[in-house]
């Protein structure tokens, strides 16, 4: 349990940060070198589908920390908890689909997102089965 606390905090406020770098890089307050930035990065179609992501990214980032840091009930946190996890997967499966259907291969940012798909459907399975008192895989048993 511990553990995803751990990673999913460290996800979510690298996703915060994220989106404060690309507002500084928009800004001009900083430079990003173009080999680290996502194919096609200037073209104003692309830059539109990527600020796209912004408010899924900042609404599963937030109400996943609010889940675990902030002060509310056991069921708002369940319910906060679901709702962030299934927007980070949803997040990540876009990406993933834009790129494979563009025929695009970056390994960071196939990576991240595919960290993204993996973390949250992990974290919500877990998350589902010590809600329903499940600790263990079991397969159906037909009497």
């Amino acid at each position: 349990m511990i553990f995803e606390r751990v990673v999913l905090t460290i996800t979510e406020v690298g996703m915060v940060l994220y989106w404060v770098f690309a507002s500084l890089v928009v800004l001009d307050v900083m430079y990003i070198p173009p080999e680290y930035m996502y194919s096609d990065y200037t073209n104003p179609l692309v830059v539109a589908w990527n600020w796209s992501f912004f408010p899924i990214d900042i609404i599963f980032a937030l109400t996943g920390l609010v889940a675990r840091f902030g002060n509310v009930s056991r069921a708002n946190e369940l319910y906060l908890s679901v709702f962030s996890l299934s927007l980070m997967f949803c997040a990540g499966l876009m990406a993933i689909s834009y790129w494979a259907i563009n025929s695009e291969f970056d390994p960071f940012w196939w990576g991240v997102n595919l960290w993204l798909l993996f973390l949250s459907s992990y974290c919500l399975v877990l998350l589902l089965r010590r809600q329903n008192g499940v600790n263990r895989i079991t397969s159906p048993v037909k009497s």
